[in-house]
């Protein structure tokens, strides 16, 4: 048993962190899409912050390019994604 987090972990993970799947590309497109609001409104406030447009333009192209990705290897879950 290791520990992690402070609770023991069995070596097969919970059901909720399962069902999730944060490596999925699906999720790391909703959190970079997430990510790239909070900033775009944010940028609405604030003009001039060119270090978080930066920021935003590197979030846009990782989506983009993950989006690339997905639309490559299974056009199923693209669609599925985009709608």
């Amino acid at each position: 048993m290791k520990k992690k987090g402070g609770r023991k972990i069995l070596g097969f993970m919970v059901k909720e962190e399962k069902e999730e799947n944060r490596g999925s590309v699906e999720f790391q497109v909703f959190s970079f899409t997430n990510k790239i609001r909070r900033l775009a409104s944010h940028l609405e406030l604030h003009k001039k912050d060119f270090s978080s447009e930066r920021g935003l333009r590197i979030l846009l192209g990782k989506r983009r390019r993950l989006l690339a990705y997905l639309a490559k290897k299974n056009r199923v879950r693209y669609k599925k994604l985009i709608s």
